[in-house]
């Protein structure tokens, strides 16, 4: 950890994780600190960029998008491919890779048809190999030290 931060912020980041939604009172109750204390220290931490942002975390399944595809995919056409997954509904998240392929891409679909079509629509911008996931083990992990 940078010497910037200490163990408090680190507690507060470690809350912040597990629930985004607590309060700087709540904070205050649970680190023994005064909630002006804990809301100086999060603007603190949000100036310095470590905190980056805030986000909600969805149930694929209860939105009809339980089957997650994992797809490598090669090309030379880098633009071309980030500007069709900004726009594709499917991708959740996208990663520039070594090795054979150049990307990995991530999406959620509700069947092997919707999965079908997005990849008729991708294969345009290079081959590709699809990867379906069988079971999440460990999901949105992102824990501190």
């Amino acid at each position: 950890m940078p010497s910037s931060i200490d163990e408090i912020d680190l507690k507060i980041m470690q809350k912040l994780q597990s629930y985004g939604r607590i309060t700087a009172a709540q904070l205050s109750k649970e680190l023994n600190l005064s909630a002006p204390s804990i809301r100086e220290r999060i603007i603190r931490l949000e100036e310095k960029g470590v905190i980056t942002g805030y986000s909600a975390m969805f149930n694929w399944a209860k939105l009809d998008r339980s089957m997650t595809t994992f797809i490598m995919v090669k090309t030379e056409r880098s633009q071309e491919i980030v500007d069709f997954c900004e726009q594709a509904v499917e991708v959740t998240d996208m990663h520039r890779i070594s090795g054979e392929y150049n990307y990995m891409i991530q999406v959620q679909t509700s069947s092997m048809q919707e999965l079908a079509s997005f990849q008729e629509r991708l294969v345009q911008l290079g081959p590709s190999k699809s990867h379906v996931s069988m079971k999440t083990l460990i999901e949105d992990r992102h824990h501190l030290l």
